[in-house]
């Protein structure tokens, strides 16, 4: 199979400077026989075209997570792809809306009966939105950027003052939207899912905080993420769950059920929060979550008996599937035959003629052969 990996690249637009895992994913899957390519595109439209174009994949692998600076440019993508009449893997830009916006979210989630922290919305331009009464503290983030974007040690705020000001610093210094949601006291675990008609729950993997500093929050913040000489970085780690059977069962129902809710394509992960008093409540639904070999994605495929280039191979697979079943937007033309350029127009004037009367009699001409 001839497969395009499209990805950001920050910069330039030839640039070859790739995130990490998108050599990796190409190892994956040129493990696997296919005749792979990248493509890395920036801010250029006219570029991804042409170079798709050439390719001519049978499936594009989509890594892309934003296009030029805007950082919602991934769903712009998905719906290019879709004009281009390309398959490709991941969720399509509608339902990759519904996962980025976390209000919109909880929505949908409270609909299907599922538990998530109550929050409110700071929006720049429009009315203060709630979904209950809240109490502090409150965890405090952007409404649609993620990767820890926007979230510091001071996003969790235990008075009104501290709270305006977060959302005073998240409106003017990311353009989006603040979230604010009753901090959920717990333990976090994040579930990946694979899957579309019958999705499977991976092992779950859970977030180790007992090497934080006393008196840190328990919270995934930037520095925690992404600053590996902070205390914060060197103070979490990721695990392999240890839980008793049913435990584990209810988690992985629970992020079924959201994942499902928000109509994530192919892969996805849920993040969670467990209480002390057994409650469940979703904290987020990462479509197309990160793929790299170490995390928390892998590793819990891993735990499950599946190695990464057949984690990859079975994404290209969903994908491959969902398409066949008619789930994508793409349409084939019947008996393979392509309209013509005029095809529409003759079709509507088709459509304009007269019908003509049965009872009128029709004058025969010479007859033709019947063509095959």
């Amino acid at each position: 199979m001839r497969i395009t990996v499209l990805t950001y690249v920050e910069e330039k637009e030839r640039s070859t400077e790739y995130d990490v895992v998108v050599r990796q994913v190409v190892r994956a899957l040129r493990r696997q026989g296919h005749q792979v390519a990248i493509l890395g595109v920036h801010a250029d439209v006219k570029r991804v075209i042409a170079g798709l174009q050439r390719r001519r994949p049978d499936l594009v692998f989509n890594l892309v997570e934003m296009f030029a600076e805007n950082m919602f440019g991934d769903i712009a993508m998905e719906g290019l792809l879709d004009l281009l009449g390309l398959e490709y893997t991941g969720c399509g830009p509608g339902e990759s809306y519904l996962t980025q916006d976390k209000a919109l979210s909880k929505k949908l989630l409270a609909f299907h009966g599922i538990l998530y922290p109550r929050f409110a919305v700071f929006a720049r331009d429009a009315d203060f939105e709630t979904g209950g009464n809240l109490r502090m503290p409150l965890f405090v983030k952007p409404l649609r950027t993620d990767a820890s974007i926007g979230i510091h040690r001071n996003s969790l705020v235990t008075d009104m003052k501290a709270l305006m000001r977060r959302v005073a610093t998240i409106h003017e210094d990311l353009n989006d939207s603040a979230l604010a949601e009753e901090y959920i006291e717990g333990r976090e675990f994040y579930v990946g899912v694979l899957g579309n008609q019958d999705p499977i729950a991976l092992p779950p993997i859970e977030l180790d905080f007992s090497g934080l500093p006393d008196g840190m929050p328990h919270v995934l913040d930037s520095k925690a993420k992404w600053d590996e000489n902070s205390a914060a970085y060197k103070g979490t780690k990721s695990i392999l769950a240890d839980l008793p059977d049913e435990l584990r069962a209810k988690l992985q129902k629970v992020s079924v059920d959201a994942y499902r809710a928000l109509r994530v394509r192919d892969y996805g992960r849920v993040d969670l929060r467990l209480t002390d008093t057994g409650d469940i409540y979703v904290l987020e639904v990462n479509a197309s979550c990160y793929l790299a070999r170490d995390s928390e994605f892998a590793m819990a495929a891993a735990a499950a008996g599946i190695p990464y280039p057949a984690l990859i191979q079975r994404i290209v697979d969903l994908a491959t599937d969902r398409y066949r079943r008619g789930a994508g937007l793409r349409t084939r033309p019947e008996s393979g035959k392509k309209l013509s350029a005029n095809g529409k127009k003759e079709k509507e004037a088709e459509a304009r003629k007269p019908a003509e009367d049965p009872k009128k009699p029709v004058a025969e001409g010479p007859k033709k052969p019947a063509e095959d």
